[in-house]
């Protein structure tokens, strides 16, 4: 009895230890992809073959996805695996590309939608190495060369959807409706995670994708599945079921108006698909993409930029020259990139954003001023500013404090010729953490900025959340009426101002929406505006590329004298028409001169 009562307290001190190991995992499992910041995705399979065509014509929509576009199928589309035999595939030029470029961990598709193994599996002969001339497993290949080089190895599994099986989703023109998605699981999915988790080393990361129908237990099972393979192997935001994972991706391309305080990535692409399609030359500059790496991690992300190799295992060369050039900038710039948090500030600026460290702010600017640069609102002490391509090189300052509105405004005197066109980063040495004022204040332009994500939302006097996380970077599927947002703000220099309210572009970059003719009523200065959102110009977003900014004129209003004023916006009329809504985004008080 003693014996058992001891072995009794022995369990329960060993269960005690596991779960406060289990409590502080999260922050040991997240820390390495916290400092990368920036990964490369490779979508590679049997897609790369007909790369974008099929019988002679081309199939819309994204290569890796011919196979459903198309309705090939399953026992003809199985044929290309007899064609695939990628000879050029070099697994240490890959490896070299993503470190040359700055990334630090590299996501390849293990299995996607067309239920195509590439690597060795003995649950399903449909693999690289038994259905293909090839015959070898590139996950290994390409494995051992990440563990050789010190880069993160990380494996894509579409989880849910397979083409192939009758009892995988989402092919309804082979296969019958109903189907054992859970005999699925357990026969294909969970054998085939135990095989990738267990044949090739230290894995940094499962992603998994379209979760579609599973449910809440068919992904805990999977969840539990990956922790009890690999506890450090961090599991990404698409498992589905509502089920908690480490980290959360916004939609493919998009990127957040706003600092979001959990780990998030954007996936991302070179053009606009992700396996290799062969006509697709709607490649993206180096310098956008350097920009948009930026602007993601100042709020708080990681970029996982994706390559589509060819059916011979090269990667595109457009890719790799433009990879190469946002890589010779990370190399002078890394150290505003690499461990650092997102800014203090939970808005954007027009000239670009911010990263931190402990005692330094990265001011990343892609849009250098021809004019004094002010930084409005910061509290903390600076010590020094210099840039960082250049730290020899000192940047004089002065902080301009407003007693009467407790307003901080920091002038930094900027060289006038450019440092770098594509983005340069200044550098601020502060004292103690970074502070920041909370309120909106008129800036030196005289220009007032109120951004959706800093109003106070409410709907029949209640609070409501909005979200400003939409593609373009405007509200997300707004399509309540009765919903106002409130905002207060200091105007020092009184005058007459143009109200530029702004929306966005939204839908997929193939599919764009935007929908006007919402009914908007403005109380501003004791002054009541209708307006009807119309799209009186655009302009192209730098952090989203895909999706214009939609400006509305509203009219003018004056303010007669200096104070605090607040403006309320409440939607009256919302027309859904097309499911964009109603995708506000700002409104910017202009002076008119």
């Amino acid at each position: 009895m003693k014996k058992v009562f001891i072995t009794l307290i022995a369990l329960i001190v060993l269960g005690t230890s596991n779960y406060a190991q289990q409590q502080t995992t999260q922050t040991e499992r997240m820390q390495w992809w916290r400092d990368a910041r920036f990964g490369m995705f490779i979508h590679w399979g049997l897609y790369a073959i007909p790369a974008g065509e099929w019988n002679g014509k081309e199939v819309p929509g994204i290569g890796e996805w011919i196979m459903k576009h198309a309705e090939i199928p399953a026992a003809e589309y199985r044929l290309l695996a007899k064609q695939f035999n990628p000879v050029k595939f070099n697994p240490k030029e890959w490896v070299r590309i993503a470190k040359s470029t700055g990334m630090k961990y590299i996501v390849i598709t293990s299995k996607h939608h067309d239920g195509f193994a590439m690597f060795k599996s003995n649950v399903s002969p449909y693999n690289i190495v038994d259905a293909t001339p090839y015959g070898k497993d590139v996950i290994k290949a390409l494995a051992d060369e990440c563990h050789k080089q010190g880069i993160k190895i990380c494996f894509y599994y579409s989880q849910s959807r397979d083409w192939n099986e009758p009892n995988g989703l989402d092919n309804d023109w082979d296969f019958k409706k109903e189907r054992n998605f859970q005999q699925y699981l357990d026969e294909k999915v969970k054998p085939q995670l135990t095989e990738i988790l267990t044949n090739y080393g230290a894995v940094g990361l499962i992603w998994f994708d379209t979760p579609l129908t599973i449910s809440k237990e068919q992904a805990q099972q999977l969840k539990d599945h990956v922790r009890k393979l690999q506890p450090e192997c961090i599991i990404s935001g698409r498992l589905g079921g509502g089920v908690e994972t480490d980290y959360g991706s916004t939609g493919d391309n998009v990127v957040p108006a706003t600092v979001r305080n959990k780990d998030w990535e954007v996936p991302a692409t070179l053009n606009n698909t992700w396996g290799f399609k062969k006509n697709d030359h709607a490649w993206k500059s180096a310098e956008d993409l350097t920009r948009l790496l930026f602007d993601i991690v100042s709020k708080g992300g990681n970029y996982l930029l994706n390559v589509g190799p060819d059916a011979e295992g090269e990667i595109p060369v457009a890719s790799i020259n433009i990879l190469n050039k946002v890589g010779e900038w990370m190399k002078v710039n890394g150290e505003a990139i690499y461990a650092t948090q997102p800014s203090p500030y939970t808005a954007e600026f027009s000239w670009g954003n911010i990263t931190r460290k402990a005692g330094k702010l990265y001011l990343g600017i892609f849009d250098w001023p021809k004019e004094p640069f002010f930084l409005e609102g910061l509290k903390s002490k600076v010590k020094k500013a210099y840039l960082l391509s250049d730290p020899e090189k000192k940047i004089v300052f002065k902080d301009l404090y407003n007693k009467n509105y407790r307003h901080h405004r920091l002038q930094l005197y900027l060289p006038a010729e450019v440092p770098d066109k594509v983005l340069s980063v200044v550098v601020l040495e502060i004292e103690g953490d970074a502070e920041v004022e909370q309120f909106i204040t008129q800036q030196v332009s005289e220009k007032i900025v109120l951004p959706g994500v800093l109003a106070k939302a409410t709907n029949e006097g209640k609070d409501v959340k909005i979200n400003f996380n939409g593609r373009g970077g405007g509200a997300d599927r707004w399509i309540e009426n009765g919903t106002q947002l409130v905002w207060n703000f200091t105007i020092e220099k009184p005058g007459n101002f143009k109200i530029d309210l702004v929306t966005t572009e939204a839908g997929k970059h193939d599919s764009l929406m935007w929908q006007g003719n919402h009914e908007i009523r403005l109380l501003v200065n004791g002054i009541e505006k209708q307006i009807k959102i119309v799209a009186d110009w655009k302009e192209k977003n730098p952090r989203n590329i895909y999706w214009k900014k939609i400006h509305t004129n509203a009219g003018v209003i004056a303010f007669k004298k200096p104070g605090i004023y607040t403006i309320t916006m409440l939607a009256e009329k919302v027309i859904p028409d097309n499911t964009a809504g109603f995708t506000f985004r700002e409104l910017n008080l202009l002076p008119v001169k």
